[in-house]
């Protein structure tokens, strides 16, 4: 095989999924130094890439019916020598096939139907008791390893652009990054954002453990959110006693990345902005309810994850609405979390100095 392989990995979607594929990323590179790695997702997801330091290249699925003619060209000139498809789902057999890269793989998970077996050269059987067990990208590792590329590196690092770094000197007062830049105080950064409304942490606690991290810690505390979620940061900011900063919601997840990334600890729950904040290795305090935190954890040093014990006892009528047992996206064990055990975690996350601020 060549040693410039040509190599395509596919990944729909999440956020935090895209930021932890940079585990795969980082293999291929070492193994293959001179491979070119094209990573194909869904538009809203594609704006992290950039910000890995192993791409070459980015692809998009089309959004229209009418625009697959031309993406199918694109893929069979791009002449792609290896497929790793990380979904298995029809539409992404079916690309992983039009590609006609000679090496194509996908996961045989157990108990999840094998989508086109035939249409694939090499596969990684992962079983349940590995996937409950491990972090996921230990799954997502075992695609390249299934290849016979070495497991040599467990990094997840993002870079964030200058430009979107340059822009946050006046707003944030002070650059970690940037030692002859003073700075006064330590800075927590809240994110009250998730994508399900049962895993968001109630808001008056949140403006509680702001207050106290300013009153008892002197911690300068900014508070920010994706533009959907504006109404959780000002409802916040309303519900605190103390001065919060609130920055405008970051455009892009470079601008997110690069905001991150200049604070002594983060506080958010579990989601694609936690994976962010450890890629660009700030300390994060991540607040789960019942999804598996070994699979979902940040990834690397210095981060604390709350979570209730699981299987969590009921909420009962403490509870907005009816938990779902079983679903992580419709129980609300999060609010089991006091304000004394958050307050508690970035106190001690701040004075273990892991950022080196």
């Amino acid at each position: 095989m060549s040693s410039r392989p040509r190599i395509l990995l596919i990944r729909r979607r999440y956020l935090g999924d895209l930021v932890l594929l940079g585990s795969v990323l980082r293999n291929l590179r070492l193994h293959w130094p001179h491979a070119h790695l094209t990573v194909l997702t869904e538009a809203a997801y594609a704006g992290v890439l950039s910000l890995q330091p192993d791409i070459n290249g980015a692809l998009t699925f089309p959004a229209r019916a009418t625009d697959w003619i031309s993406f199918v060209r694109t893929l069979r000139r791009a002449r792609f020598t290896h497929v790793l498809d990380f979904d298995n789902t029809d539409k992404t057999a079916l690309v992983t096939r039009l590609t006609g890269a000679p090496i194509r793989a996908t996961y045989n998970r157990e108990l999840i139907p094998f989508r086109h077996a035939g249409w694939y050269t090499h596969t990684a059987k992962v079983t349940n008791a590995f996937y409950d067990s491990n972090h996921i990208t230990e799954t997502y590792l075992a695609l390249p390893a299934a290849l016979g590329v070495p497991i040599v590196s467990r990094e997840v690092t993002l870079r964030p652009h200058p430009e979107d770094m340059a822009e946050l000197t006046p707003l944030i007062g002070g650059d970690l990054k940037h030692p002859d830049i003073p700075r006064y105080h330590k800075r927590v950064l809240v994110h009250p954002g998730s994508r399900s409304e049962h895993r968001i942490w109630p808001l008056e606690r949140f403006a509680t453990v702001c207050d106290r991290l300013q009153d008892e810690l002197n911690l300068q505390v900014f508070v920010t959110a994706g533009f959907r979620e504006k109404k959780l940061v000002e409802s916040i900011r309303s519900q605190s006693h103390s001065y919060l900063m609130i920055p405008e919601p970051p455009k892009t997840v470079g601008a997110l990345a690069a905001l991150m990334s200049q604070f002594d600890a983060v506080l958010c729950h579990d989601s694609g902005p936690m994976h962010v904040a450890a890629a660009v290795g700030t300390p994060v305090v991540a607040l789960f309810s019942s999804q598996n935190a070994t699979i979902w954890r940040p990834l690397g040093p210095g981060h604390t994850v709350l979570q209730t014990e699981l299987p969590c006892a009921c909420l009962g009528a403490e509870a907005p609405s009816p938990c779902v047992k079983g679903d992580s996206y419709q129980s609300w064990c999060v609010r089991k979390l006091t304000t004394d055990q958050v307050f508690d975690a970035v106190q001690t996350t701040i004075q273990s100095d892991a950022h080196g601020g």
